[in-house]
């Protein structure tokens, strides 16, 4: 039978796996509904409800019948207030036409991909990297360049490294500035030497994930790839969303902005595909744009302290090494010393982080997602974005395990 499925299925989903922080928070789900104690450190998405005035804009929306068909690229509030943002937060000029509103950020760069990729091209993607790059890129018959950025350098990309990767094949590099899984963010002065190295290769597309833009752990100002290499506008799409900062990951709105014969490309893809995101969701995104601001300060101030408390504990544990974040609500502790020690003493039979989360997960109870998932090898992702008791209890038991 397996076989035969092998057969049917397309070389296109064989190609990828199913995403490993989706599956890692569906385990944990199921371990719990069978009644066992368990704390799931997998999800990437805030522990803070939607903020009151967004979900009243949803209301009245559903009220007043906002519920039909719209604008396959998104309603035409939604991307003033897209626009709006790019200027008044970030310094870049948009028009209307230069900017796509999607189902969630992921199928934006979905699209992206599918409007830009050939067989053959290759892509970029720095490591760690978001567990979707390299298959979205796979998808799209591209080839993923991983090139390993470990906590020795900050988890970020240098520019010798971007230099040696790219060939006459690269077509499209990916930036994702505060990082997920790290928590990484490039200062201005980084972009800048990363920009110097693109601007020598104008064949090569530039496409910056800013989703945790608003996450930001240090208060120092946030810089976007075109900030410091404006030159690079042309050929760069920016990827944002209302996911993070304002804790809508299920209303599922995304948005990008770049040159418009790469956005209208993508709304040809999306008109084929889901046509437009949900109506409801559309005004309620705009809402979340256009309204107040203050409502993110008190997730990233709980976030700030929590990081601060997860960094410090994992750097008392036997075998793990942890950097701080600069955004975002993840700590990627390198556990490759923790990970010999346990395979020694016979407590794991394989020396990898996947054998590692399963031991986690199996003799006390608390998920993590393995850094292999992340194309790196040896460390694992934890998302702090969950009450400080349960951080607490899961600390305990990752240190009792470890010990």
């Amino acid at each position: 039978m397996e076989q035969a499925a092998h057969s049917i299925l397309s070389q296109r989903v064989q190609a990828i796996k199913e995403s490993p922080t989706l599956a890692v928070t569906a385990r944990a789900a199921k371990l719990k509904s069978e009644g066992k104690d368990i704390i799931g450190l997998g999800a990437g998405e805030p522990d803070f409800d939607t903020p009151q005035h967004i979900k009243d804009a949803a209301k009245q929306a559903i009220d007043s019948g906002f519920t039909k068909y719209t604008p396959v690229a998104g309603i035409p509030g939604l991307k003033k207030a897209i626009v709006a943002k790019f200027k008044n937060q970030n310094g870049f000029d948009y028009t209307d036409k230069e900017v796509i509103v999607g189902v969630g950020g992921k199928q934006c760069i979905f699209n992206l991909a599918l409007a830009v990729l050939n067989h053959g091209d290759e892509v970029i993607v720095p490591a760690p990297y978001w567990v979707s790059y390299a298959d979205i890129a796979l998808v799209a018959g591209a080839k993923p360049v991983i090139i390993e950025c470990g906590i020795e350098q900050g988890f970020k990309l240098l520019p010798a490294q971007l230099e040696a990767a790219i060939t006459p094949k690269t077509k499209l590099f990916m930036i994702n500035s505060p990082s997920n899984p790290t928590g990484a963010v490039y200062s201005f002065e980084e972009l800048k030497a990363l920009g110097e190295v693109l601007k020598r290769h104008p064949h090569v597309l530039v496409a910056t994930d800013d989703m945790y833009e608003h996450v930001n752990l240090t208060g120092e100002k946030f810089y976007n790839i075109l900030n410091a290499a404006p030159e690079l506008k042309p050929r760069c799409i920016v990827l944002n969303g209302v996911s993070k900062a304002y804790s809508m990951t299920g209303w599922r709105i995304g948005y990008a902005a770049g040159p418009a014969y790469i956005i209208k490309a993508m709304e040809i893809l999306q008109s084929q595909s889901t046509s437009n995101p949900t109506s409801i969701s559309q005004v309620a995104a705009q809402a979340a744009l256009d309204g107040p601001q203050e409502c993110i300060t008190p997730m990233v101030e709980a976030f700030i302290k929590r990081h601060d408390y997860v960094v410090d504990r994992f750097n008392k544990m036997r075998g793990l090494k942890c950097i701080k974040a600069g955004g975002a609500f993840y700590a990627f502790p390198d556990a490759r010393e923790a990970i010999i020690n346990l395979q020694k003493e016979g407590k794991i039979k394989e020396a990898t982080d996947m054998a590692l989360s399963e031991y986690l997960l199996e003799q006390v109870g608390v998920a993590v997602v393995p850094g292999s998932a992340f194309g790196a090898e040896g460390y694992f992702r934890i998302s702090f974005a969950t009450s400080m008791d349960n951080l607490k209890n899961a600390l305990d038991r990752i240190e009792k395990a470890l010990s």
